[in-house]
């Protein structure tokens, strides 16, 4: 699969821990990470084995797809890790985690989660405004659930802290099967986006 001639390999998904969230967001997970699956492609996630993580990461290993964690020692050492991946890599700290996670990225998701969901998306966004991040952001926005961080998101552009252009960044959909379509139309980015990356400048 190729997006703008660059070939998408690897996508990145972020997503909850949590246990205690409604079923929607668990079938979200789940049917993410069949559909990556079927098209051979492999999954860069946060390694657990609780929650939509959890639910993503059998899904795709139920399918045969090849899925790869990335958890900090700290979480092993607590057993949240997932024990059937393809491969878990250990990394010393949360910010080594995430650093790991976007550099193997062709491509990013994000699924609904909490601050640690929010914090990777925000992360992601931020580097690809820097240009240090070109590839596609797509947000699965299962039942509205991103409808505030959009509209945050929007009105950092209204009130002049980023450029419109920013607004390109990113894609939302409205679930899981409309995912790879959304990666690969997903508008061209590159460095030269340092241009406008400070509105003023």
């Amino acid at each position: 699969m190729s997006v703008n001639g660059n070939s998408i390999r690897q996508v990145c998904v972020y997503c909850a821990s949590s246990r205690e969230c409604e079923e929607a967001y668990f079938a979200a997970a789940e049917t993410l990470g069949r559909e990556l699956a079927r098209k051979g492609i492999t999954i860069i996630y946060g390694g657990g084995a609780g929650g939509l993580m959890g639910r993503l990461a059998d899904a795709a290993l139920s399918e045969g797809g090849r899925i790869i964690g990335i958890l900090p020692r700290f979480m092993e050492e607590l057993e949240w890790g997932h024990q059937k991946l393809t491969e878990l890599v250990l990394v010393n700290d949360m910010h080594e985690r995430k650093r790991a996670m976007l550099e193997r990225a062709d491509a990013v998701v994000a699924l609904p989660g909490g601050c640690g969901t929010l914090e990777e998306l925000f992360e992601a966004i931020t580097w690809k405004r820097l240009g240090l991040y070109l590839g596609p952001i797509v947000l699965v926005n299962v039942q509205g659930f991103f409808d505030p961080c959009i509209e945050l998101l929007e009105r950092c552009v209204e009130k002049k802290f980023m450029d419109a252009r920013h607004l390109s960044m990113w894609k939302v959909v409205e679930n899981p099967y409309q995912v790879i379509e959304a990666v690969c139309n997903a508008s061209p980015w590159a460095k030269d986006c340092r241009r406008f990356a400070v509105p003023g400048l």
